[in-house]
């Protein structure tokens, strides 16, 4: 089945829809990564380093590109489109690595104030 788009010159362009193969690829690709992500959970290593969190954030923006650009189709849509999610990946990244930093140099000792 083929979908067209209007392009930015006005002209309609034409592209086939992914079949089915395509969507087992990707839904096998996401699998292996969280079967991987809950690997790292048990991993030792990767707790004492202090690694676990950047590494799990990593593979979750993997998987979240992958369904974006497949399931939601933004791999055949608009760039537009692409941008406005990919903006929102990145504030949300931003917002969450400046909270972690700002607990790890700044954290409250909530602990020590309910004690005293």
């Amino acid at each position: 089945m083929a979908q067209s788009a209007i392009v930015e010159d006005g002209t309609h362009h034409e592209h086939e829809h992914p079949g089915e193969l395509t969507y087992i690829k990707v839904a096998v690709t996401l699998s292996i990564i969280t079967m991987v992500e809950v690997a790292i959970w048990y991993i030792n290593w990767f707790h004492d380093t202090g690694l676990l969190v950047p590494t799990l954030l990593i593979l979750s923006a993997i998987k979240f590109v992958a369904v974006v650009g497949f399931f939601m189709h933004l791999k055949f849509d608009d760039r537009r489109f692409t941008y406005m999610f990919g903006a929102g990946l990145a504030v949300a990244a931003s917002i969450i690595l400046a909270l972690m930093a700002l607990f790890h140099w700044h954290g409250i000792q909530y602990a020590q104030k309910l004690i005293s």
